[in-house]
């Protein structure tokens, strides 16, 4: 399949919205409408937030025309071009997702056992832009339990005959009244699965006392997953900070030292402690190499202090012109939780 870049005219933002209303390669795009594509791509845009300019119709149709030509499609004239159509609202499929089982994650164990990457794994159809007719069923089956048959031998003729077995009955005679019990005796409950309940709960939420006083809506109300390397995250961001600022410090320093010594009539005021900038920076190359290339999400797994070309979440902390790691990172050390960039679920660092 040809890919979507090839055209003339779809930059970085116009393919990252192409393919979030559903089109991924420059056959599905010669088969879409102009008008029908311009007002997915709206859509698409005001929900994701993607680029401030949407492309307009007659782009829209520049590339859909461009498609056209490499792919050699000729539309017909007579049937309707199939768009994106969502799903999610019709009854019968309503219907489905209410009796359908919740979907397990694959443990990562079990990927690397099968030797599976994660393009091996089909994408699931997107109900709310899915292109062309989906059949749905509802049924209700119970699984049946596996017949076990006895193991007849050749030499023998056996004649089965029907298992008729009695009906198991209650033995009344085991049965105490609640009255026959000793009162006020309580039996000592085992502390193994309670200690693991306060620890399943000391996971999922702080404790009572670490928000006490503190306003629900603000930041400084501490929430989500707690993480289970706090400190070498919180080191990972250190890192991270630190590195971006002594970037464009050592670099202008080295840049005036070297100034200072080719012209010494002009840039004789430049002080020598600035070597420090240049000489500091590899030290904290090294540790960002150690924590900050480590620091994870423990919820989706993705790298935090590692800049990628993707979409971010829409709760990501972000500052324009800086980015998301810089805000993250500060956010994360000064009210001790933050929101993953990559799935948007809070996590912090205090029990």
């Amino acid at each position: 399949m040809t890919h979507l870049s090839t055209i003339p005219g779809i930059g970085k933002a116009a393919l990252e919205l192409l393919e979030a209303a559903g089109f991924h390669d420059v056959e599905s795009l010669a088969k879409a409408g102009e008008n029908e594509l311009a007002v997915e791509l709206e859509r698409a845009n005001r929900i994701l937030q993607i680029t401030k300019r949407v492309p307009s119709p007659a782009n829209v149709g520049k590339w859909i025309a461009v498609a056209r030509e490499l792919t050699g499609y000729l539309p017909n004239q007579q049937s309707k071009v199939v768009m994106p159509v969502n799903y999610e609202m019709v009854g019968e499929v309503i219907e489905m997702m209410a009796v359908a089982p919740f979907a397990i994650p694959l443990p990562a164990k079990l990927l690397m056992g099968k030797r599976l990457a994660v393009s091996d794994i089909p994408s699931a159809i997107l109900l709310n832009r899915y292109s062309g007719d989906l059949e749905v069923r509802v049924e209700e089956k119970i699984p049946k339990a596996p017949e076990v048959r006895p193991n007849v031998s050749g030499n023998e003729f056996i004649k089965l005959a029907e298992n008729i077995s009695t009906r198991a009955t209650i033995d009344n005679s085991r049965i105490k009244l609640m009255g026959d019990l000793n009162e006020g005796i309580a039996q000592p409950l085992s502390s193994r699965p309670q200690q693991g309940n306060d620890r399943v709960a000391l996971i999922r939420g702080p404790r009572v006392e670490t928000n006490a006083g503190r306003d629900p809506e603000s930041r400084r109300f501490i929430r989500g997953v707690l993480h289970n390397h706090p400190v070498s995250l919180a080191t990972g961001a250190i890192a991270s900070i630190l590195l971006a600022l002594a970037l464009p410090l050592a670099v202008v320093s080295a840049g005036l030292l070297l100034l200072s010594d080719l012209v010494p009539i002009h840039f004789g005021w430049v002080p020598k402690w600035l070597l420090v900038f240049p000489i500091l920076l590899p030290v904290l190359g090294i540790l960002y190499l150690f924590w900050g290339l480590k620091g994870s999400c423990r919820i989706c797994g993705q790298k935090l202090f590692l800049p990628r070309m993707c979409l971010k979440n829409s709760k990501a902390h972000h500052i324009k012109f800086i980015g998301y790691i810089i805000p993250m990172s500060f956010h994360l050390l000064v009210f001790k939780w933050f929101r993953c960039t990559y799935c948007g679920t809070p996590v912090r660092l205090k029990k």
